[in-house]
This record gives structure tokens, sequence and C-alpha cells, in this order.
């Protein structure tokens, strides 16, 4: 105990009991968070150094001149990537909205230029820049035990306002809108929660539990399947359509009946004068 009395009174001491916190705190929230065991953690801890150096190739080829060279982004025209993680990538490229063909307000979907070992490099070379969230598992994006019903509720509170009741998307303002989710696999809407592409917020894990994500996909993917009991679905995007559809057929309706009692009336007139002659 002298021992130790004797040694706290040196500067080093307090210098050397900061650097110990620190470092305790440290793995504290790494074991917390799942850093320390790989749960959100790089996707490049599973990655290998070819695979790595396979997507910084890719990268330097088609994303740089955008993003920047070491992907720390441009000012004005992309974000910086370090910090995005794999899933980011692997949602963005493969649903084909990167690389961007046009800087236009949002990025339509539209069939992926890489394949997937491609996306998987890439992500792997960006996810091992700072970490992000992970491409998840198959596991962990299977319906299977999910429950529709609580994946309804969810969505109603948090996605229909947006992509509409059914996933059929919507408009948003400035020229954005919410793509529909209609082709969109399991993998894709779980990893769009995770990273909020376009002006979607995130819904990590805290927020939305990955039950409940798994809820939400079930739902989704439920509505697809459903018939319509109305007959035409009118692109299932709720009483919009189906109130111009039912305002065009009414003036359609008020149209035909007043061409049919006019054109009547000049029946009508035509024999009255036919019958004063004779």
């Amino acid at each position: 105990m002298r021992w130790i009395t004797a040694r706290r009174r040196r500067p080093l001491f307090g210098y050397a009991a900061v650097l110990l916190a620190l470092v305790a705190i440290g793995s504290l929230y790494a074991a917390v968070t799942g850093l320390g065991s790989g749960g959100n953690a790089s996707a490049s801890s599973g990655s290998s150094s070819s695979q790595i150096s396979e997507g910084k190739d890719l990268f330097a080829v088609s994303c740089a001149s955008c993003h920047g060279e070491y992907a720390q982004g441009k000012s004005g025209v992309a974000p910086s990537l370090v910090g995005a993680g794999a899933a980011a990538v692997d949602f963005q490229v493969g649903t084909g909205r990167m690389p961007l063909k046009e800087n236009d307000a949002e990025a339509p979907r539209k069939p992926p230029v890489f394949t997937q070992s491609q996306i998987y490099a890439l992500a792997a070379y960006v996810a091992s820049l700072g970490g992000g969230p992970a491409i998840p598992s198959s596991q962990e994006v299977s319906t299977a035990g999910a429950s529709t019903a609580l994946g309804q509720s969810l969505f109603n509170a948090n996605c229909a306002q947006c992509h509409n009741y059914a996933g059929a998307g919507g408009a948003l303002t400035q020229g954005k809108y919410a793509p529909p989710l209609t082709q969109a696999t399991n993998r894709q809407i779980y990893e769009a929660m995770l990273t909020g592409p376009e002006a979607m917020p995130v819904f990590n894990n805290t927020t939305v539990t990955p039950q409940a994500k798994r809820d939400i996909i079930a739902y989704v993917t439920q509505t697809r399947a459903e018939a319509n009991p109305g007959g035409f679905s009118l692109g299932r995007v709720g009483p919009t359509t189906e109130g111009l559809v039912a305002w065009l057929g009414g003036i359609a309706a008020l149209i035909l009946a007043a061409m049919w009692i006019t054109a009547k009336r000049r029946d009508d007139v035509r024999t009255g004068e036919i019958s004063d002659n004779q």
C-alpha cells in the first residue's frame, strides 16, 4: 500500500490512471454495442485482403469520381462513405441506384451494374474504411415465425406515411419520392431500415428491433400476394386514385347523358317538322 501511495503523488501515475480508464471505457462500449464481437462492426472482419483490394480497384474506377479518391466525399456532389457501412453499399449498388446515372432529386431503382461478388467486394472495401452496419445474414432477414399483424401495425406507424399502406410508394417534397416496395427483397428492406437511404430516416436496432424489422418485412411480402377484393387495384395508392376514377367516371356519365338527351331532342324536333310538312 505504501508503494502505491508513494507513486500516486507522481504526475505520471495520474496520466496512467486516465489512460487505463479510457481503455476500460472503450472495451465496455465495444462489448455493449457488439463492436468487439462483430455484431455491427466493419464487414471487413470476415473479408479477405484480396476482396478488399478488389473492392478498392472497383471503387477507384466507378465511384471515386463522385465520392472522392478515399471515399471522403465531395461537397455538393456526393457524401462521404467513411462509416457508411457494408449494408449501405449492398443496398445502393444492389438496387442499381449506384453508380448514379443522372444527378436527379431521387436515385431510381434499376438493374445493378456489378455482379453480387463485385458488390460484396465494394462493400468490404467501404466497411474497411470505418465500420458501419454490416450486411445482414439470411437468418437475420428470414420471416419465419414473424407476426404479420404486428408488422402491419409497425408499418402503418413508421412507413405508410411515405410508402403507402400497401408499399406502393408515394411522392415527397422537392421532387423526391418514396419508392414502391414491390421489387425489394427481404435483405434490401432490412438494409434500408438500417441505413436510411435518400430521404428515409434510419431505424437502427434500438428504434426498431431486429424482430420488429422481420415483422415489417413479413407484412410487406404478404401484402404483395394479396388479391384485390374490389376488383382493379388502381395502383394500390389509396383514395386519391379511387376518387379520381370515380370523378372521371361521373363526368363521363354526365357527358354521355347530355349527348343522349340532346340527340333525342333533335330527333323529336325533326319528327315534328316532318309532321307539320305533311
